[in-house]
């Protein structure tokens, strides 16, 4: 199915995307603060296609990885046709409470910012590959029932919608651990229904009811073939704070994975 899906993303001539400007004037309108803080598409290493999954294959088939580690294609693009039925040519908004702010890999025509109440950011996705291990897991960030969560939400204009959503299920769907799901969303210029993607809780990744301080332990020293589990929570907290996104409980959170760290280092020497 997924071949077939290349071929339904062919665009109109007048709207092919090497002619479209990453971001024109008028998408940080709302939002100028952020114009310089958003990595356009077109520079993005998380605009990936079905190449990136061809490789995977080849190095999961020689380091015998479980099965499970990716969502099979044809399931994957069955998904986002039906999350999207009757949609593919309509706006198509967005709520982003992750690296998609920032590294949204997709071209947007607005943004706002936005407070999306009753989900809530939280490491409560175990990760065994890219920034953990099976002997030392992490956890990434992911969108949790309570309290609430600021953000922003972006907007995909009707005609593209549908070539840029076969990206964005690339990414988001890419081990089947959430599940995309349509809110209300608060912005300063009104509220919109939104598409988000949630810690599905019946994956076995959703990893609830960790203390803070477990929580910290697990980042503080998780480490994978992309990096170290504290590198991700520092680089999460760093853009919230540079774009002007509130979140007390994340800061909280790499003080006390620091301070493990520190504590580590220090039974080490």
């Amino acid at each position: 199915m997924y071949q077939g899906a290349e071929k339904r993303l062919a665009l109109p001539a007048d709207l092919r995307l090497d002619r479209l400007m990453p971001f024109p004037e008028h998408v940080f309108r709302h939002t100028p603060a952020l114009r310089s803080l958003i990595k356009p598409p077109d520079q993005s290493e998380l605009r990936f296609w079905y190449d990136r999954f061809d490789e995977l294959d080849l190095q999961a088939a020689e380091e015998n990885w479980p099965p499970g580690w990716r969502m099979d294609h044809d399931e994957r693009e069955a998904n986002r046709q039906q999350v999207l039925a009757g949609r593919m040519e309509r706006d198509l908004w967005i709520f982003a409470y992750g690296s998609l702010i920032w590294d949204p890999a997709v071209y947007v025509d607005e943004y706002r910012l936005a407070s999306l109440p009753g989900w809530q950011r939280s490491f409560c996705m175990k990760l065994e590959g890219g920034r953990g291990s099976h002997d030392r897991p992490g956890l990434m960030a992911a969108l949790d029932k309570g309290g609430r969560c600021d953000g922003v939400v972006f907007r995909i204009p009707g005609p593209l919608v549908a070539q840029e959503t076969a990206h964005m299920w690339l990414r988001e769907m890419f081990s089947g651990s959430y599940v995309p799901t349509f809110v209300q969303v608060s912005t300063p210029q009104g509220e919109v229904e939104a598409l988000t993607f949630v810690i599905d809780p019946d994956n076995y990744r959703y990893t609830p009811g960790l203390s803070v301080d477990e929580t910290a332990r697990m980042i503080a020293f998780a480490e994978g073939n992309l990096g170290s589990n504290y590198d991700y929570l520092d680089s999460l907290v760093r853009h919230l704070d540079e774009l002007g996104i509130e979140d007390a409980a994340m800061r909280d959170l790499r003080a006390r994975a620091d301070l493990c760290r520190a504590q580590g280092l220090e039974r080490d020497s």
